[in-house]
Order: structure tokens, then C-alpha cells, then sequence
């Protein structure tokens, strides 16, 4: 199935560049959009045939020069250039077999004894939330373990009214996802939530076939907490040694600006709600 993820790829990114893009010149009938096969080809030094068979699946071993010269005329920046490599080489793995995910008993202790101020959660390579401290559970419901981060961000319209970022980190999520799972797409469960979010959101799926990755290890997430207003936080990604793609996410303050006031009330609240059960 390597040949049909590459073409997918390739397919994909193809028809996001436009020909301006690229020193063509714009306007004319198109019958698709984005660039025609035979243009990138011509672009990227290769004959329209070859890459027809490409995108179509039917050679699956292009040198790495080839892999490049699409790259550079796609206009695919780094951790994107890394996936059309790894595509065009995917690893053999069982993707009948889902695999547990555990999180270390050190892990669950850092996390529950980290800086009282800062919301921290463990995802693993679905987005499944696997652990969170109180802190991180009293900012958002969608960091209660158990609960898949992205399938709630597309399903649940309440987030939309937490997030006042939404759309921006709604796209970042999808991009992140991909980078994830990487080339195991025919992993079962990112067959089953891929299946199940293109079936039902309209969003998720245009979103999807863009095929953007994105392994970005920060960003911003702008809240509008109906306890205690509006909050600018930074959040980092960390990744786990020794697990199969599991993640630390820290979300933090700038010490001093309002947004850390609030998230210390949030924290005050959190703790002495818990006193108080």
C-alpha cells in the first residue's frame, strides 16, 4: 500500500499549488485545481509518464533526487519533505494488532507533582489523552483521561465556545495527526477514527485529504474559560523515550500577564474544590 499513499500524497499536494505558485502563468480552463501532472513533472526535471505512474501507485522506488525535485516544485517544507520520503519507503509493520498503551508509573508521578500552575497531559499517538494532572482536567474536559483530544475538537460543539482559536487549532490537530501515525495509516485504529470523522465532519475531512503534516512541538491555545475568562496559554510537546509516540504536553503563561493570574485562580478553585469533597 505504499505506492497508494505516496500517489495519495502527491495527488493531494499537487492540487493545493497553485501555477503562480510556481512561475506559471495563472488564469486559463483548468479541469482540476492546482498544478496538472505534466507541469510538475516538467518543473521537477522528470517525464510526464513517470510521473503519472507515481502518483498512481505503479513504481513505488523513487530516488531520493526524484523525491526532492517534487518537494522543491510542491513547496513541502521540511517535516513535510521528511513524510514524501518516508511514504515512498514505509516500514512493515502488523496493522491488525492495536497496541496497549501504558504510561509509566514515573510519568504519572511527574505529571501529578509538576508545578502547581501548569496544566500537563499525556497523549499517545491517536490523541488518546492517557493522563492528565487536575489542573490540566479543570481547564478543558477534553484532557479527562480516556477522552481522544480529536475526535472530541470535530464532535463536540461546546469546544468551539472554550476555544476561541478553534479553526486555527483545528487545522494544527489534523497536521498533527498525521505526523503521528506517519505512514501506518492502515493501523486499525487510525482506520476506524479516520473513518468515523470523515463519515461525520464535513470539517475533519476537508481538512484531511489536504494531507498537511505538521509535527510542530508548540503553539498557542486561546481560551475563553467559563470560570475565569479569557487566557492566552503557550503549550510544548515533549516526546516519551522508550514508548511508541507518546507525548508530554505542558501549558504555561507568560509569568506576570493576566492569562497567569487567571490560570493561578483556576488553580485555587481547582484545589479547593478538591478539599472540599
Amino acid at each position: 500500500m505504499g505506492g497508494k499513499q505516496l500517489g495519495d500524497y502527491l495527488r493531494a499536494r499537487r492540487e493545493i499549488v497553485r501555477p503562480e505558485d510556481v512561475g506559471l502563468p495563472p488564469g486559463g480552463r483548468r479541469r482540476v485545481p492546482g498544478l496538472r501532472r505534466e507541469e510538475l513533472a516538467l518543473l521537477a526535471g522528470i517525464s510526464t509518464d513517470y510521473y503519472l505512474r507515481l502518483e498512481q501507485g505503479r513504481d513505488q522506488n523513487p530516488s531520493p533526487q526524484v523525491l526532492d525535485a517534487l518537494a522543491r516544485v510542491l513547496q513541502l517544507d521540511e517535516p513535510a519533505t521528511a513524510h514524501l520520503h518516508a511514504l515512498a519507503s514505509p516500514p512493515r509493520r502488523n496493522h491488525n494488532l492495536a497496541e496497549p498503551d501504558h504510561v509509566s508509573p514515573e510519568i504519572r508521578q511527574l505529571i501529578s507533582t509538576w508545578w502547581s500552575q501548569t496544566p500537563v497531559i499525556v497523549l499517545n499517538r491517536y490523541m488518546d489523552v492517557l493522563a492528565s494532572n487536575a489542573l490540566a482536567t479543570a481547564m478543558s474536559p477534553i484532557f479527562l483521561p480516556g477522552v481522544n483530544v480529536i475526535r472530541a475538537a470535530f464532535l463536540d460543539k461546546e469546544l468551539r465556545s472554550l476555544y476561541l482559536n478553534w479553526d486555527e487549532m483545528s487545522v494544527r490537530a489534523v497536521a498533527g495527526l498525521r505526523a503521528l501515525v506517519g505512514t501506518e495509516l492502515e493501523d486499525v485504529r487510525v482506520v476506524e477514527l479516520v473513518g468515523e470523522l470523515t463519515t461525520v465532519s464535513p470539517e475533519f475531512q476537508r481538512l484531511w485529504v489536504r494531507h498537511d503534516v505538521s509535527p510542530r512541538a508548540a503553539g498557542v491555545a486561546q481560551l475563553n474559560h467559563p470560570g475565569v475568562g479569557e487566557m492566552t496559554l503557550q503549550y510544548e510537546r515533549f516526546t516519551i523515550a522508550g514508548t511508541h509516540g507518546q507525548l508530554i504536553v505542558v501549558f504555561h503563561a507568560e509569568p506576570g500577564s493576566p492569562s497567569a493570574e487567571k490560570l493561578a485562580q483556576l488553580q485555587a478553585e481547582t484545589t479547593s474544590s478538591r478539599l472540599h469533597r
